[in-house]
């Protein structure tokens, strides 16, 4: 079905709405999908903040026009599903993840921060912790020495004469 120049501008205006706070783009094409598993998608793509829509090219293509997405836009042929998403890694890591259960899907290209990226460039992002993970991480590092520091005075402690514990209830 087709749609008509009000349909086309609304379409227009919702991804250039989208891309505008968008940083990651992800594109790949979804040739064989079946319905389920394209819901499947979708759902999976929603909970983890994805905007995820099956787009005509050349509406994609005006669309993107004039933001840092555009960049892709030689890699927009074919049938293709578009992820938006805020976070940097969310669309990359959707369509990923997705693409390693069903070779049907097959990712083709991204853009990220005015950059574009091909499938391999997409991969890559996708294997990229999430900013939780990656603050976690940092937490862990920061906590470390604070731990060590811990345990090398207690077992300071524990050497001159008794445990930790001990060492303020003999000095009374």
């Amino acid at each position: 079905m087709s749609l008509n120049r009000n349909e086309k501008a609304a379409v227009i205006e919702d991804v250039s709405a989208q891309a505008a706070k968008s940083v990651t783009l992800a594109l790949a094409e979804y040739r064989g999908l079946t319905v389920a598993d394209l819901n499947k998608l979708r759902v999976d793509a929603r909970s983890k903040g994805v905007y995820l829509h099956v787009l005509k090219n050349t509406l994609a293509r005006r669309a993107l026009a004039g933001t840092s997405f555009e960049v892709a836009s030689e890699h927009m042929v074919g049938p293709l599903i578009y992820g938006f998403s805020e976070d940097a890694v969310a669309a990359a890591k959707v369509i990923a993840d997705f693409a390693k259960g069903n070779d049907k899907l097959v990712i083709k290209a991204g853009a990220y921060d005015g950059k574009a990226l091909d499938a391999a460039g997409v991969k890559v992002l996708a294997a990229v912790p999430s900013r939780e993970v990656l603050l976690a991480q940092i937490a862990g590092l920061l906590l470390s020495p604070v731990q060590r520091m811990a345990g090398v005075l207690a077992a300071l402690a524990e050497s001159k004469g008794g445990s930790a514990e001990e060492a303020p209830a003999a000095a009374a």
